[in-house]
């Protein structure tokens, strides 16, 4: 039975992990919240493969709620109600991001601790443009709108926002070199000599900070939604974003932008229009945000092995929770191939 599941109270108690979305007491939460009146449908949003996201309709109204994956999670993994916050102190700056509307921190409710937000028009981008967003200028306009949103986020004033209270203002690589060296050793199904290798290597080769900004984390293409006339409308996914080297993210956006001849990796495979000859390279990303910044960017190559290291680790996760019946997810299936090309990838980077 694929996943994610919506079901009935009744149905929900028979299935091994429960169902993603119980309708019954979540239609009871809602109108306890007052959005929206009547029946409650739900379906799946986005590519469904960290947590979980659905468009919630109830008449003509529509919500969108996210939850945690089922099945054992990482005690710091999938903290849904953290990101809750987080986009609730992003509505006082320039950040285009949901808005939220409730949280639930019962999980007896629907399985999860979860939240609503609104529902902003838009689309993410992977494969194709919607037929409304394609036009000549496309390209160009979208890696403009990628780069200028990250530079606005990393603009952004910590003390004021109350980002700041999301994160430590030091110490941000390394915590990232141990988290994920953590990760790797809790989440690994089989041996990955790769990304040891390239542990190793960044561990030697650690860069300074020389800024410290709020950071997404997870600033790739498939997180950003685009609206027509074309802009970026928001930007999702924010479990993972925290106090730290806006580097970063600039590694982990261009790493995870497809240039014409890469090989196909799981990460760039998210992100695969980028392949047009009519889109901007990452090289060209990387120097739209040093112009727009007026930062230096030295270093780079170290933070996009950082990303392609994060997120093998990260996929491995993923491809234990379906090695072990917890996820019937087919890009998680994929990774038992796809983890180690990913690996290998980070390790061509170092050679």
């Amino acid at each position: 039975m694929p996943e994610p599941i919506v079901a009935n109270a009744a149905e929900a108690a028979a299935l091994p992990y429960g169902a993603a979305i119980v309708l019954d007491p979540l239609r009871e939460f809602l109108d306890a919240e007052g959005l929206g009146g009547g029946e409650v449908t739900a379906a799946e949003l986005g590519d469904g493969h960290s947590n979980l996201t659905f468009l919630l309709r109830r008449g003509e109204r529509s919500f969108v709620l996210k939850r945690p994956p089922r099945g054992e999670l990482a005690a710091s993994a999938n903290d849904v109600l953290r990101e809750a916050r987080i986009l609730q102190a992003l509505e006082a700056t320039a950040v285009p991001a949901p808005r939220v509307l409730a949280c639930c921190e019962d999980p007896a409710v629907i399985g999860a601790p979860f939240f609503v937000m609104s529902h902003v028009d838009g689309a993410a981008i992977n494969d194709a443009l919607p037929a409304a967003l394609e036009a000549p200028e496309a390209p160009a306009r979208i890696a403009a709108e990628a780069v200028g949103t990250l530079a606005t986020l990393h603009a952004v004033d910590l003390g004021t926002s109350g980002l700041g209270e999301f994160g430590r203002p030091s110490g941000y690589l390394e915590r990232q070199l141990r988290r994920f060296g953590a990760l790797l050793e809790a989440n690994a199904t089989r041996p990955l000599p790769d990304l040891e290798r390239v542990a190793d290597w960044l561990a030697a080769n650690l860069p300074e900070t020389r800024r410290t900004t709020f950071v997404h984390g997870d600033f790739r293409l498939g997180n950003l939604l685009f609206a027509a006339p074309l802009h970026l409308s928001a930007v999702i996914d924010w479990e993972m974003a925290t106090v730290g080297d806006p580097l970063a993210d600039l590694g982990y956006l261009t790493a995870t932008w497809a240039d014409p001849d890469d090989e196909e990796t799981p990460m760039l495979a998210l992100s695969r229009l980028t392949r047009r000859p009519d889109f901007p390279t990452r090289a060209d990303l990387a120097r739209t945000y040093a112009d727009t910044t007026g930062e230096p960017i030295p270093d780079l190559p170290w933070y996009q092995v950082l990303a392609l290291w994060k997120s093998a680790i990260f996929l491995e996760g993923s491809h234990k929770r379906f090695t072990e019946g917890a996820s019937t997810d087919a890009y998680f299936a994929s990774l038992g191939a796809g983890v180690p090309a990913l690996a290998r990838a980070a390790r061509e980077l170092i050679a």
